[in-house]
């Protein structure tokens, strides 16, 4: 049976080409500059607001921190004003794919529409449909890849003597209920992640390929993709005993691996 081969590439295009950070960006909640510095915090303390943006005029020309407010207590915005840094600067029709690796180095982006900051976002956007959808995408695309792994260094189902015995009956049992549903079709499609991890991990030729650097380095690396699979299905926090630089370094990771996945044939 012909496997079909879903490429990463093609999910970077979907990011590219329809979804940017427009989708995920708030809209920046802006006082005019002589607004008083203590009427500006009880706003900024009763909605939870790290930063509000500055106007002169009807442009957003900077902003001013809450921590930076807290210490003077008196006085006005203006005096405390931040001009925006270019680094902090992106533009509203920059892909959802390239936020990652410019949100690991910084805690917040301003986003501009046409020359004009109006939004902003923060790593707690991360937790937002857009961007869990391209992480689930992303984890299953790995999931699929090590599954056609699998059939290509096992042939003639050479994996039921490598899987421990619980493993295996665990994907008999699904595979016999489907059966009895007339929807059964390959009994390796019935293993799990798990599974399919140990299986690649047991190939030392394979892991070395995939630049896995150990068997103990690919089976941490791979049950941390696992976990996060885990997370998204069912609605979780995506940084639960972890954090916003852990879960974007193990996304660009995946996707770095499953390029290393593709190329092999």
């Amino acid at each position: 049976m012909k496997q079909l081969k879903s490429r990463s590439q093609d999910l970077r295009s979907l990011f590219e080409n329809s979804i940017t950070i427009e989708y995920v960006a708030e809209p920046l909640k802006a006082v005019t500059a002589d607004a008083d510095v203590t009427e500006v915090l009880d706003c900024m303390q009763l909605q939870d607001f790290d930063v509000v943006g500055v106007k002169t005029g009807d442009t957003i020309s900077g902003y001013v921190e809450l921590t930076t407010l807290l210490k003077s207590q008196s006085g006005k915005c203006s005096d405390y004003q931040r001009v925006f840094h270019p680094q902090e600067l992106v533009a509203i029709s920059t892909p959802l794919m390239k936020l990652f690796p410019i949100l690991k180095q910084t805690p917040r982006l301003f986003v501009l529409d046409c020359n004009k900051v109006s939004g902003i976002i923060t790593c707690g956007d991360l937790q937002k449909a857009p961007v869990r959808m391209l992480l689930f995408g992303l984890v299953t695309l790995l999931e699929m890849n090590l599954l056609r792994l699998v059939r290509l260094y096992y042939p003639q189902d050479s994996w039921q003597k490598v899987l421990k015995p619980d493993r295996l009956e665990a994907a008999q049992k699904l595979w016999r209920e489907s059966q009895e549903r007339n929807e059964a079709t390959d009994l390796l499609d019935y293993l799990q992640f798990c599974d399919k991890r140990e299986l690649v991990l047991n190939q030392p030729e394979l892991f070395q390929q995939l630049e896995l650097k150990s068997k103990r380095f690919g089976e941490r690396f791979l049950k941390s993709a696992e976990h996060l699979r885990n997370r998204l299905a069912h609605a979780q926090s995506l940084v639960s005993g972890s954090s916003w630089k852990d879960l974007i370094s193990l996304a660009e990771d995946m996707e770095r691996l499953l390029v290393r996945c593709e190329e092999i044939e």
